[in-house]
């Protein structure tokens, strides 16, 4: 029997519909999971809330979906269990989704630091995805609303827009709580508490960070200047990639990496010129042209504004000639050395994942069930395993999906 025969058959019986596996969640674990529970000849039926599959991969990557990064490897991760991630990032690698997107015909390139694009358009993951699940006989679902979640003793029962199915495995794959116009929820961590399954604190990760009013003021003329290379540190954490005033504070890679590390009241320390000595650079300027500006000296190496609002500050529009060794090593390090504390972050809003999770204690590292309640899996965003920018959650996505689509 074909897939849409066997779904029709299913839909005409009276009383409960019947599937081996349910997958609350059409992002990508769950898509992922749902192929490879097909290919082993399971039932699944996968659903999801919103009105189309894949809606972050979509919007991932500019559009082009970073879908993975050549240097996934566990120490990209964070978790209460930094060694969690270990098995599944084993089994399936990068090197293994690779494969699956050359055997579509999708063209991808490298951009920096390891992390692959799409050439074209994140939509042709989305498809990949879509015809590996049709193939595999995977019944999608869409605009389907979770009412209530049963234990039964032959696995689940859920009520969904005014029917009732059973299955076997129940896989939650519903993500956290980033981007909520996306749709995101906290849905997986209620089910996780339903079944007592424990949730360690989530929080927005991968997210800019915001400076209280008084700074943004002060920090105004700057608004929308990039700074390339920057090496932005909080405690022994540091990472070195372009950064980007806004209007409510900090963006850009480098702020997005570090903010996964961030706590409030924590301070950062940024270099926003880490391949360049600002001290020696005026020291130098003020015995060889002592009647330029300092606004002029740092603008020979820095963006013009970042040149003036440091000048206002320390030491005025004179002749660097009048300026101490003392307040050309301040100037320097608001350049080299610059400290100061964010008040929070842009929240979930813009949050590109979501950090905490279901307890990782909870879950069987090698199938992604949770101990304690059979047929019960968690995977991708919902798990308290978050990975750094660059295509470093797809991957977990892919590889959780994988691991737990051989159990369930």
């Amino acid at each position: 029997m074909q897939p849409r025969e066997a779904e029709a058959a299913r839909m005409s019986k009276t009383g409960p519909e019947s599937f081996d596996v349910v997958i609350i969640g059409a992002g990508a674990a769950g898509m992922m999971c749902a192929i490879e529970a097909g290919k082993r000849g399971r039932t699944v039926l996968i659903i999801d809330h919103a009105e189309a599959p894949g809606e972050k991969i979509r919007i991932s990557g500019g559009g082009r979906c970073n879908f993975t990064n050549l240097d996934t490897r566990p120490d990209r991760f964070l978790s209460q269990n930094p060694n969690f991630c270990r098995s599944a990032l084993s089994r399936y690698t990068q090197r293994d989704f690779i494969a699956l997107v050359d055997r579509h015909g999708i063209a991808w390139h490298e951009k920096t630091l390891g992390q692959l694009f799409c050439d074209g358009s994140a939509k042709e993951i989305i498809a990949m995805l879509l015809a590996e699940m049709a193939a595999a006989g995977a019944v999608l679902r869409l605009g389907a609303t979770v009412d209530r979640i049963e234990q039964s003793a032959a696995g689940f029962e859920l009520a969904i827009g005014g029917g009732r199915i059973r299955c076997e495995s129940l896989v939650v794959a519903c993500g956290g709580k980033s981007i909520p116009k996306m749709g995101a929820t906290g849905f997986g961590y209620e089910i996780a508490r339903q079944f007592d399954v424990p949730v360690v604190e989530t929080r927005p990760a991968l997210v800019p960070l915001t400076f209280a009013v008084h700074v943004l003021e002060q920090l105004k003329p700057l608004a929308g200047v990039a700074i390339q290379g920057a090496v932005v540190s909080c405690g022994k954490t540091r990472f070195e990639e372009d950064m980007l005033f806004t209007h409510r504070g900090l963006s850009g890679p480098s702020i997005l990496q570090i903010s996964s590390y961030w706590r409030e009241g924590d301070e950062l320390a940024v270099n926003m010129a880490p391949t360049l000595d600002v001290y020696e650079l005026l020291k130098t300027a003020k015995a060889e042209n002592p009647r330029v500006a300092l606004q002029t000296a740092l603008a020979w190496r820095l963006p013009k504004s970042l040149a003036q609002l440091i000048a206002a500050e320390h030491g005025g529009f004179g002749n660097i000639a009048d300026l101490s060794d003392k307040a050309l090593r301040k100037a320097a390090d608001a350049v080299n050395a610059w400290r100061f504390k964010p008040v929070g972050s842009e929240g979930y809003r813009t949050a590109e994942v979501t950090l905490g999770g279901i307890d990782t204690r909870a879950l069987d590292q090698k199938t992604m069930a949770a101990r304690g309640v059979p047929g019960l899996f968690f995977i991708g965003e919902v798990v308290d395993v978050t990975g750094w920018l660059g295509g470093y959650n797809f991957q977990w996505a892919w590889s959780s999906g994988w691991v737990a689509g051989q159990a369930v």
